[in-house]
């Protein structure tokens, strides 16, 4: 079992996996930085002095100054200011996924549009697509 084990964290995918998972932790703490520290604090300005990861909606009835210290009591609250937030990164990471996946199509599309092989029209053997003769057939390809 100790070796099955082994040889399934050795496989290339597990382990490319990993490496994707790590990069994709760091990742999201860029954006989550990008949105909380960048992107939201002039949209909050923009929007008269508003800090979006302070909105909440009290639910037990007290009355609070901040998230931090309605959580500190104990209250029910909904953090829609953090909700906000996190949808922004999401659309921030879906862009950045939308862009290097259309990159990476664009690539591969580029790749699979030139051949470079074609089929002797007189002995149907696979040759070089700039083939001026075919070396199976010796037969002058036009």
């Amino acid at each position: 079992m100790i070796k099955d084990f082994k040889e399934f964290i050795m496989r290339g995918n597990v382990l490319d996996m990993a490496v994707g998972i790590v990069i994709g932790i760091a990742f999201g703490a860029i954006v989550n930085s990008i949105v909380n520290d960048i992107i939201m604090p002039p949209i909050g300005m923009l929007l008269g002095n508003i800090d979006f990861s302070n909105l909440f909606a009290n639910l037990s009835g007290g009355k609070f100054a901040s998230l931090a210290e309605a959580k500190n009591a104990g209250a029910a609250v909904i953090a829609y200011g953090a909700f906000i937030n996190t949808i922004i990164n999401f659309l921030i990471v879906a862009v950045v996924m939308f862009f290097l996946i259309r990159v990476f199509t664009r690539f591969r599309r580029k790749q699979e549009a030139a051949p470079s092989t074609k089929d002797c029209p007189y002995c149907f053997s696979v040759i070089p697509i700039k083939a001026t003769r075919c070396p199976q057939c010796t037969s002058e390809i036009k």
